[in-house]
């Protein structure tokens, strides 16, 4: 056994609760490998972990998305060997150390030319535009010209998404929170984007799109966006509730998609998608290339050291970050 530094919490509650202490991490075992850590992302689930709103055993450590250099690997585990640059999102926390063990079907080798500050701060977030744009599409799919309506278009998430719609070819319509976090939207690929605090989406998404609506939205927010995001889409429009960073979306009447016309609704999650490590290889490669093309840009805005993973919690709670957190292990 080795023992490392990590961020541990014993009960659930507010970043307070957070504690850095001394875990043992030992040799991987079947389908594993131990990475040791440079970077580790930040992102909204490590809070919906640490508060409960996703119930996980305790004491747990955090986090969940990755990068650093294999140190060791279990038996089966073919593709990847000691000193290999990685990079993860894993369904199992246990991110927010030094160094941790970690199911290998999450681990992709990180192509020498990306930083792990880049790694780590593009895998989950990265990751999950891709199956948002790619698999998870309205029912008769998405052309160039398509507008559709992406929620946080200023986080970590939205600032990929910018990018990658605009590459593809898509009139991307962003919300953010203040006029400044528009600006960026816009010069990261958003057509349009919107002030939510100071101006009507709904009202302003019918304005943009000619009355008609979009196509699909994309939705991080949950219970504060998800009644008025119905209303921004076209019939037969998509719904994509993919986050709860306002509080889980309370019950409703499911005839409210048949009211206003027959609209699909879908609550997907990332590890769906990378359920084996040929799914979560094909989909970090599309990751990969689009961002050694220069069509996406990984927009690191704050950097913390492990130990101030309290505050990145305070700062990504208060809706103050842009673009990707990560926490600097070494």
């Amino acid at each position: 056994m080795s023992t490392v530094r990590a961020v541990r919490i014993e009960e659930y509650g507010g970043p307070e609760v957070m504690r850095l202490v001394d875990v043992e991490v030992g040799e991987p075992g079947p389908g594993e490998v131990r990475i040791r850590h440079h970077a580790v992302g930040v992102n909204f689930i490590d809070v919906y972990h640490r508060t409960g709103l996703y119930k996980t055993p305790l004491p747990l450590v955090l986090g969940g998305e990755g990068a650093g250099v294999v140190e060791a690997v279990g038996e089966g585990v073919t593709h990847l060997k000691p000193g290999d640059r990685a990079a993860y999102a894993s369904q199992t926390p246990g991110a927010y150390s030094e160094a941790r063990r970690v199911a290998a079907k999450w681990v992709v080798r990180l192509p020498d030319e990306l930083g792990f500050d880049t790694g780590a701060a593009m895998m989950l977030k990265g990751l999950t535009v891709q199956y948002l744009l790619k698999k998870t599409l309205p029912v008769a799919g998405l052309q160039a010209g398509d507008h559709v309506l992406f929620h946080a278009a200023a986080g970590g998430v939205g600032l990929i998404a910018c990018q990658w719609a605009k590459a593809l070819g898509l009139q991307l319509i962003g919300t953010a929170g203040s006029d400044e976090k528009c600006r960026l939207a816009i010069e990261h690929g958003a057509t349009h984007a919107i002030n939510y605090r100071s101006e009507d989406f709904v009202a302003r998404v019918r304005e943009i799109t000619g009355g008609q609506g979009v196509k699909v939205v994309y939705d991080s927010i949950g219970k504060d966006t998800f009644e008025r995001s119905l209303e921004c889409l076209r019939p037969l429009g998509l719904m994509v509730s993919f986050g709860n960073a306002s509080g889980a979306v309370p019950p409703f009447a499911i005839g409210t998609l048949a009211a206003r016309g027959s609209l699909y609704l879908t609550r997907p999650t990332l590890f769906t998608h990378v359920a084996t490590h040929e799914s979560a290889q094909a989909m970090a490669d599309d990751l990969f290339d689009a961002v050694r093309s220069g069509a996406v840009k990984i927009v690191i805005g704050h950097r913390y050291p492990l130990a101030e993973a309290a505050q990145a919690h305070q700062d990504l709670e208060a809706r103050i970050t842009t673009g990707a957190g990560v926490l600097v292990v070494s």
